[in-house]
């Protein structure tokens, strides 16, 4: 029997291997390289851009959601508003359970500043086919610069578990060439 004074036999409390020590070895540099790739990735990466953010409330989000969609609406697609704003504009997204609104009609080339917020819990904005993820959470105003640079459809899906009708929650982004006429093919009827 062992008492708390005396150790037990083994092995594992012998001096280290030099084969041992050097695997440790890489294993600590190895770490310390992905350490300091963590910000020179989110400098250098392109994939994590910075953005604006800001503090809100869901109902002061959701009247200049509101406010968006009554000042550029130009038809609805499924019942959810398309909205067609001038380049350069502030352009407003919001997430709810198990929709995003409204649906997005910009011009390839011109830049926005896209603003997200969710009205309940948190959502995950990914917009496919480009390797674009960010969390959407209530209470914050998260403000991306984008220019989009090719003319499609595009959709947005939430990445994040948000309960039973989280397959259903899907949005869309269209961008149009920019010889296109504003309020063209906007979808349905206003």
């Amino acid at each position: 029997m062992n008492s708390g004074i005396e150790s037990p036999k083994g092995v594992w409390w012998k001096p280290a291997h030099r084969t041992e020590k050097l695997w440790v070895g890489i294993a600590f540099a190895w770490c310390m390289v992905l350490f300091a790739m963590m910000p020179l990735w989110h400098l250098r990466g392109g994939q994590n851009p910075s953005g604006i953010r800001g503090k809100t409330t869901p109902q002061a989000f959701m009247a200049r959601t509101q406010e968006f969609i009554r000042t550029y609406q130009v038809g609805t697609e499924s019942g959810i508003p398309v909205v067609e704003p001038p380049p350069g504009s502030d352009i407003y997204l919001m997430a709810m359970m198990w929709s995003w609104q409204p649906v997005l009609r910009l011009r390839k080339g011109a830049q926005y500043t896209l603003h997200l917020s969710s009205l309940d819990l948190n959502h995950g904005f990914s917009l496919h086919p480009f390797n674009l993820n960010f969390q959407v959470v209530p209470g914050y105003d998260y403000g991306l610069r984008v220019t989009p640079t090719e003319a499609g459809d595009f959709r947005i899906i939430c990445n994040e578990f948000c309960g039973i009708g989280h397959h259903l929650m899907l949005g869309k982004v269209i961008v149009v060439d920019d010889q296109a006429p504003a309020g063209a093919a906007a979808g349905g009827n206003q």
